[in-house]
């Protein structure tokens, strides 16, 4: 009982942090993410990675968050940042998905749970791939949904990491050229197309893997 009421009480907190990063993801500033973020020093990469992980446990937008990494810790360490804490946060919601709050999550999951159980049982890993690199569900709801799945958590981690990679490199250095851009650097012209050539690369990815991937009989 008692561990039925400790469920219950996370999944109503973890619904009204969510519900209030919705009403207010409007009012996230970037330029202020970045003052804010700027004022712990050294710490500041920590403070941004946790920012980033609850961001994406409460839905808020990943974009605002990768490209302010990309501003603020340039296009390397940026990636990682981004990466990391993305990565950390799809976890978190897996596992608030498995263990604490599996009939809320079926619920919030974008009504496409059935499609993305039996993708995972008939591919495991490669399907956790593919939704990765083509966002045919939203990255956010997509998290919860594979925390309902059988997939092993190690391999939902690796996989994640891995195939987020693209286009977090895309849209981190997007945020470093756009901060050059406000500041003048140089090169910059250089900097705004190889931003767009990443971002069109990004985007043009998942067209390639769509019409590259096999049917599962032919994977295993």
């Amino acid at each position: 009982m008692n561990n039925k009421l400790l469920r219950l009480a996370l999944a109503a907190l973890l619904l009204g942090g969510i519900a209030l990063a919705i009403i207010y993801r409007d009012q996230l500033d970037p330029a202020a993410l970045e003052q804010w973020v700027s004022g712990f020093g050294l710490a500041g990469p920590l403070v941004f990675m946790a920012i980033y992980a609850l961001g994406t446990v409460l839905f808020l937008p990943g974009s605002v968050l990768t490209l302010t990494g990309g501003a603020l810790f340039g296009p390397v360490w940026g990636t990682f940042y981004n990466l990391t804490g993305a990565t950390t946060g799809a976890t978190l919601a897996f596992l608030v998905a498995r263990y604490l709050a599996a009939d809320w999550a079926e619920r919030h999951s974008g009504g496409r749970i059935g499609q993305i159980k039996k993708g995972v049982e008939d591919e495991g890993w490669r399907f956790v791939a593919f939704v990765r690199l083509v966002p045919l569900f939203p990255f956010n709801a997509l998290n919860y949904a594979l925390g309902l799945t059988r997939i092993r958590l190690w391999h939902y981690v690796l996989t994640s990491y891995v195939c987020m990679l693209p286009g977090a490199i895309a849209y981190t250095y997007l945020g470093y050229a756009g901060r050059e851009a406000v500041a003048g650097g140089e090169g910059l012209i250089q900097k705004i197309l190889l931003a767009l050539a990443l971002l069109a690369m990004a985007m043009f990815l998942p067209r390639l893997i769509k019409r590259l991937r096999r049917a599962p009989a032919q994977l295993d």
